[in-house]
Formats: C-alpha cells, sequence, structure tokens
C-alpha cells in the first residue's frame, strides 16, 4: 500500500511540473543574457518576470533621475515634452531626461533583451536615455527587443532601438505585447525566444591584434561592413600621429564601408573616421565616426602608455593572429606592393621556399 501511495504522488508531481513549467527551449549553450528593462505602469516588470521563468539571465531595471513623475498627465504633457526634446536633437545627451546611475557592466553578457514601453508611438523617453549612454556598448552582441503598448503599433520604437545601438546583432523580430494579446504572453513569449538566434558561449566576437613598439594587444571588433573589409586587408602598418590630447590617428591607405553615427568614443575604442582614417583613443570624443571595436584589457593610463599618447610618427601594426609580422606597409594613395611574393613569419622575402609556413598575399600558407 505504501508503495502504491508512492508511486501516485510521484505521477501527480510529474503532472504538476509538465502542467506549471514554460519550456522556452533557448539553446542550452547559450551565451550569458541580460535583460533590460523600464516599467512604468508595470506592464513590462510582468514581462520580465515571465521572461525570468523561462530563462537564465541577469536582470537590470532602468529608473528615472525624478521619482514620481506622471508622464500620462494632462493629456500626456510631460511624456511629450520629454520625447519631442530627444526628437529635436536625437544626438545631444541633453536632450534624454536623466536616469540613476548603472553600475551594470555589459562586457560579460553575450545576448541582451530589450523590454520598454511604447510612449505615443515612440520608445519611453526613459529607455531611449539608457540606450543613448550604454547603446554603442552593444555593439556586436546578440540584441532583442520586446515591446509593450496599449494598442499602438511598434514600428517606431523598432527604428528608436536601430538608431540608439547601430552596430547589434539583431536576434529577430521585436515582440508586441499589448492589451489584446497580453493575457497570453508567457506563451508568446515562449514562441519568440524560440526564434532568437542567441549567440552561444563559445561564439566569441572575432579579434584582431595591434602591436605597438614591441608590445601587442587585442581588439575585439564589432561585427560591421567596415570590419569584415578591414580583416581581408591585414596585415598592415600604419604610421599615427597624436591629436587633441584624446587620440592617435591617421591614414589607413584605402577606404572601408561606411556606417557613420555621432557617438562619443571612449578610451580603448577604435573606430574609422571618413572611410579612410583609423582612430585609437586614450580619451574621449565626440563626432561621427564608424565603430570598429575596442582594445582589450588597458586601463586608461595604460592606453596612453601604449599607444605612445602624444607622439608622432607612431608605427601601428594591425594584424589577426598576435605574432603575425605586417608585410606592406601602406600610405594614403598607396596600394599593396609585391603581390604573389612569398615571406618568412619574420617578414623576410623567400625566393626559394622550402617545405614550411610562410606568409603569401598577407596570408599564412603551408608549402
Amino acid at each position: 500500500m505504501k508503495q502504491i501511495l508512492m508511486l501516485m504522488a510521484a505521477m501527480l508531481l510529474c503532472c504538476c511540473s509538465s502542467d506549471s513549467e514554460v519550456k522556452a527551449e533557448v539553446p542550452a549553450n547559450a551565451g550569458k543574457t541580460l535583460v533590460v528593462y523600464y516599467s512604468y505602469t508595470g506592464n513590462c516588470r510582468e514581462i520580465v518576470n515571465s521572461l525570468r521563468s523561462q530563462i537564465t539571465a541577469d536582470v537590470l531595471e532602468i529608473q528615472p533621475a525624478e521619482k514620481g513623475q506622471r508622464y500620462e498627465a494632462n493629456n500626456y504633457a510631460l511624456g511629450t515634452q520629454l520625447l519631442n526634446a530627444i526628437k529635436a536633437n536625437p544626438n545631444s545627451a541633453s536632450s534624454y531626461p536623466a536616469i540613476d546611475p548603472v553600475t551594470t557592466s555589459l562586457t560579460d553578457y553575450q545576448n541582451i533583451i530589450i523590454v520598454t514601453p511604447l510612449w505615443w508611438s515612440q520608445m519611453a523617453a526613459i529607455m531611449q536615455t539608457y540606450l543613448f549612454n550604454y547603446g554603442p556598448q552593444m555593439a556586436g552582441k546578440h540584441v532583442g527587443l520586446i515591446v509593450s503598448s496599449a494598442s499602438s503599433g511598434i514600428s517606431q520604437v523598432v527604428a528608436d532601438a536601430k538608431r540608439l545601438v547601430p552596430d547589434a546583432t539583431w536576434m529577430g523580430d521585436a515582440l508586441w505585447i499589448n492589451n489584446s494579446n497580453r493575457s497570453n504572453a508567457a506563451s508568446l513569449i515562449e514562441n519568440w525566444l524560440k526564434k532568437m538566434n542567441f549567440a552561444e558561449n563559445n561564439n566569441t566576437m572575432d579579434k584582431i591584434y595591434i602591436t605597438i613598439g614591441g608590445q601587442t594587444q587585442s581588439i575585439t571588433l564589432v561585427d560591421n561592413a567596415a570590419t569584415r573589409a578591414l580583416v581581408q586587408k591585414l596585415p598592415v602598418t600604419v604610421t599615427l600621429n597624436s591629436s587633441g590630447g584624446f587620440e592617435i590617428w591617421g591614414a589607413l591607405g584605402f577606404s572601408l564601408p561606411t556606417s557613420n553615427q555621432q557617438i562619443t568614443a571612449q578610451p580603448g575604442d577604435v573606430v574609422l573616421y571618413n572611410g579612410s582614417n583609423i582612430c585609437l583613443f586614450y580619451d574621449s570624443n565626440s563626432w561621427s565616426y564608424t565603430r570598429l571595436g575596442k582594445i582589450d584589457g588597458l586601463s586608461e593610463s595604460q592606453l596612453r602608455t601604449f599607444l605612445k599618447a602624444g607622439e608622432s610618427n607612431i608605427s601601428v601594426t594591425l594584424a589577426q593572429t598576435s605574432g603575425a609580422t605586417a608585410i606592406r606597409s601602406l600610405t594614403p594613395n598607396s596600394s599593396p606592393k609585391g603581390e604573389g611574393n612569398i615571406y618568412s613569419l619574420n617578414g623576410q622575402r623567400v625566393t626559394n621556399p622550402s617545405a614550411g609556413v610562410y606568409i603569401k598575399n598577407g596570408k599564412k600558407v603551408i608549402l
């Protein structure tokens, strides 16, 4: 009798578990995920709670600096005022309402899910502030978007997200949860997650290597047309000069595709300027750039030393491997020479190579 009761209890437990758990079928090897959200009415918070029941993720809530504001009062007067200020000058930090300080670093996350309300067909101003400040740091990461509204369509919110996070890898279409389908939010999220292209744990972003004065550091690249074209040109050595007290920069000797955005470059950032110039930052500066990547693992003071801040005629080598030697040195309006020649790994031209590993047309080959 005791065995029968235990068996019935086990069967009941299994039935209850299968009814109450939602299986999102997110890839088992998906990389670390962060859910970033802002919630004014509580609807987005409910969405996040449902997300957390279906996937493993850290959560970051964005809060306005001014508490207790009624954005919907007087026919949404304050909310509209905030949105109009952003629309009038979207590239100025002063256009965005202040938010509480954010201490969560995006460095450790490969996947980011943004959950935001819609305000009068636009992304809520509070979330726009966060993405204006931190969206550039999502470059190359896999990003998903969930939008909550009463009934308005979300096309402008999607456009806001892509403006503020220009170099992300979007995991799929945005999910729209509104008053007509909110009661089915859990199943909508479950089906949406199954279609998302999550980055995997072993899906690290491409890296290249920069060598200055015999010291080599890695650069984590964003994924865009410019970096894909740059990698095809490597290895290359360029001569850069300090400028403005915040960067070293100079001509690459070739042009790359541009996707310019007004950004505030930070120490370690690597950007493309005017399509054919590379800039490496040891301080900050705001301008229209195409983001290429970021030098890994150096503090601001270490960057100043590594980049030889303040000096001129700085020889900089970019390569796909940490031990590669640049074979061609490019200057403005020049083209690669010696195509087809064979070089040893230390950069010496070889006329009659024996069996071994060499460099030909900028790539390692086995002869």
